[in-house]
């Protein structure tokens, strides 16, 4: 009975141990080389709070990357997911902004009451406010915006000639183009057959016609009858947004160096259509083009995004390794290359 207990006793120590080990492999892959300090903002009458993550050492003034959102109610943090862009950047000497959109994160207002413009303005905001900071080199400000962001980066650089450079990550260059995009992918990834294709298309048909003429949320749901996750606000939201389009604000910042960055496996957005129009509204020497192959539009492995498990254990034991092959140091070396005697692409 003693070894019994003794076996027992070692078995347990053994399951603690582990767990201990675990934990701590947990602690250490998701702590950051990184100081991060509580901001607040106030724009339009409302307080915005945010985070300015700094690098480990020194005092500046170091370059700064100013976080422009994608869709959906995003804090300042992205919950967590900006962390190991922030320390790719902070190795390149450079800090990183970010306010939780309005509504979300102790932010006042409600990010659904935006247009793009408001989002432009928030945006040329916040960088006002950087400048003022002694940490911030005003000369060595960019902007980092993903998908959404496509329509509100090119607004702020055609208004702030000052911006060092652009990283415009999975964007869409037309919001309705985008949409039928988005439709006809996921209808093909489901398998969707022709009947169920025509039927989808006839629904949007009908959306569009809705947002034409002005239609309220209440017309909508007695068009279409099944809103899915289509809610009042958001009917709102998408009938202030639907018309954008980035092409004239891209041709508006042609000075401006712009890193585009293009998923293999992007069911949102046409890669190939953002790239043709990119590449023939900027000039060469401002543009560069990195490809992911293996990479979906949230610039995670599409391998990894499908599978739930892969997912969950990498986003908790190594949270660096969610995001693609290559991506993490090409944004750093990026950054790096703007700065006067920068590294050669």
């Amino acid at each position: 009975m003693r070894r019994g207990w003794r076996w027992a006793a070692w078995a347990l120590a053994t399951v603690l141990l582990a767990a201990a080990g675990l934990g701590g492999v947990v602690v250490w892959q998701n702590s950051y080389a990184l100081r991060e300090e509580a901001v607040a903002l106030r724009h339009d009458g409302k307080l915005l709070q945010g985070v300015l993550a700094r690098p480990e050492r020194g005092d500046g003034p170091f370059g700064l990357v100013v976080f422009v959102h994608g869709d959906g109610p995003v804090d300042a943090t992205h919950e967590t997911f900006y962390r190991p862009l922030w320390e790719s950047f902070a190795r390149a000497g450079y800090a990183s902004l970010s306010f939780s959109k309005p509504g979300i994160g102790g932010s006042q207002g409600d990010w659904l009451d935006q247009s793009m413009a408001d989002r432009a303005e928030e945006t040329l905001a916040a960088v006002a406010w950087a400048r003022g900071r002694p940490d911030v080199d005003p000369r060595r400000i960019g902007l980092w915006g993903a998908s959404q962001a496509g329509w509100v980066l090119p607004k702020v650089a055609a208004r702030d000639g000052g911006l060092q450079f652009v990283i415009a990550v999975s964007p869409a260059v037309n919001w309705l183009e985008q949409g039928r995009y988005n439709l006809l992918a996921e209808l093909r990834r489901a398998g969707a057959t022709a009947r169920e294709r025509e039927a989808a298309l006839r629904r949007r048909q009908t959306t569009l016609e809705l947002l034409e003429r002005g239609a309220s949320f209440a017309d909508y749901r007695a068009a279409v009858g099944d809103v899915g996750d289509m809610t009042p606000a958001r009917w709102s939201f998408v009938s202030e947004n639907y018309r954008s389009d980035a092409t004239a604000d891209l041709r508006a910042m042609r000075g401006t160096p712009l890193l585009l960055v293009l998923a293999g496996h992007d069911v949102h957005v046409d890669v190939t259509d953002t790239e043709a129009v990119y590449r023939r509204l900027l000039p060469p020497t401002t543009l560069t083009v990195a490809h992911y192959p293996d990479a979906t539009h949230s610039l995670v492995d599409d391998a990894v995004e499908r599978s739930s498990w892969r997912l969950t254990l990498t986003a908790v034991l190594a949270p660096r390794k969610l995001y693609t092959d290559r991506f993490l140091a090409d944004q750093a070396r990026f950054v790096r290359q703007q700065a006067p005697g920068g590294e050669a692409p």
